[in-house]
């Protein structure tokens, strides 16, 4: 019971340091375009994380709970070494104010923690049903293609509002201002609803296999805790990578945050309701790069960061992997 309990624990504190990284994220364009001061930007972004969590579903939740198949009585250690895993590097990312996956880093600490458990056959290696993501493989493919759109998005969002606003005169910053609070309160809830749900996920996952809970579903004190824990990340840790997303990669207008902020919303909720989880972080950086060439500034980007980024996303997964093996001896010793 000692180990449910720790796991537990471990699971929150992997949504609080999912709010240092993913969850600042929903509001890094408001506040860096100063569409915002950020005491409001983290009230507004509290309040529709919790939103998100509650109204999307559980699809994520489920897709993140399959991940691995071992017994029930292996399952708190496999989970725990995973889960303190991913709160490692993301601790140590955050630390150099570097935007990472949570996600990938999840599902890294979870397989790899699962194959030395069990070998290949502890792991659903899944694939996609249709457009439902499972297991590793449909998780993976989300993942990847996932930063993707969010780059074309950007571009395309950019392109769109700069032709309508072409002849616009400066009375359209008010406008401008109030649709990025709007965008920022969707992209907060859209965040809410697909990372609140992978903690849910590990937890409902956990509470199942020690009996206390008949099926796969998420209890309301999990959606409250991972939700308000998730929220308490973003206002405690998570300016670092605020400054990172919203003013290291390219310099950002208003227009531009409302940009980033509208097609990070459309990638990120669409995926939410199909069950794939992706990064806010990946999301939302790659529209900002979108952003910067959409309006034809190539040079203006800062392309070292984003290298450095993109080697970070890159070894997460195998980084998280080689950690949650070296943490399952301690957990199965724990649990």
């Amino acid at each position: 019971m000692t180990g449910l309990y720790l796991a537990i624990a471990m699971a929150l504190a992997f949504s609080l340091t999912n709010g240092f990284h993913d969850a600042s994220n929903a509001i890094a364009t408001l506040v860096a375009t100063r569409g915002a001061r950020p005491r409001d930007a983290i009230i507004l972004a509290s309040i529709f994380n919790l939103v998100g969590a509650f109204v999307i579903g559980t699809a994520v939740a489920d897709t993140i709970a399959g991940i691995v198949t071992v017994p029930a009585d292996q399952e708190v250690a496999v989970i725990g070494a995973g889960l303190t895993s991913a709160v490692a590097w993301n601790l140590l990312t955050w630390s150099r104010g570097l935007p990472s996956s949570s996600g990938h880093a999840l599902v890294g600490g979870l397989v790899g923690a699962a194959l030395l458990d069990g070998g290949l056959d502890a792991v659903n290696w899944g694939g996609l049903d249709g457009w439902r993501p499972e297991g590793v493989f449909g998780t993976l493919i989300i993942l990847a293609i996932s930063p993707v759109i969010g780059l074309a998005g950007g571009y395309l969002t950019i392109r769109l509002l700069r032709h309508g606003l072409r002849r616009a005169t400066r009375r359209i910053r008010g406008p401008v201002r109030v649709s990025e609070w709007a965008m920022s309160a969707a992209l907060s809830m859209s965040h809410g609803a697909n990372d609140a749900q992978k903690s849910m996920g590990v937890i409902a996952a956990l509470l199942l296999a020690e009996g206390h809970l008949t099926s796969l579903t998420v209890p309301i004190w999990v959606k409250v805790s991972c939700g308000v824990v998730l929220t308490l990340g973003t206002a405690l840790g998570g300016w670092r990578i605020v400054k990172t997303i919203g003013r290291r990669i390219f310099h950002l207008q208003p227009v531009d945050g409302l940009a980033s902020q509208t097609s990070s919303t459309a990638v990120i909720l669409g995926a939410s309701l199909i069950g794939g989880p992706v990064s806010t972080t990946q999301v939302v950086a790659s529209s900002v790069v979108g952003i910067g060439i959409g309006r034809g500034r190539w040079h203006h980007v800062r392309w070292s960061l984003v290298s450095h980024m993109g080697l970070a996303w890159i070894t997460t997964i195998p980084a998280t992997v080689l950690l949650a093996a070296a943490f399952l001896p301690l957990w199965r010793f724990i649990s």
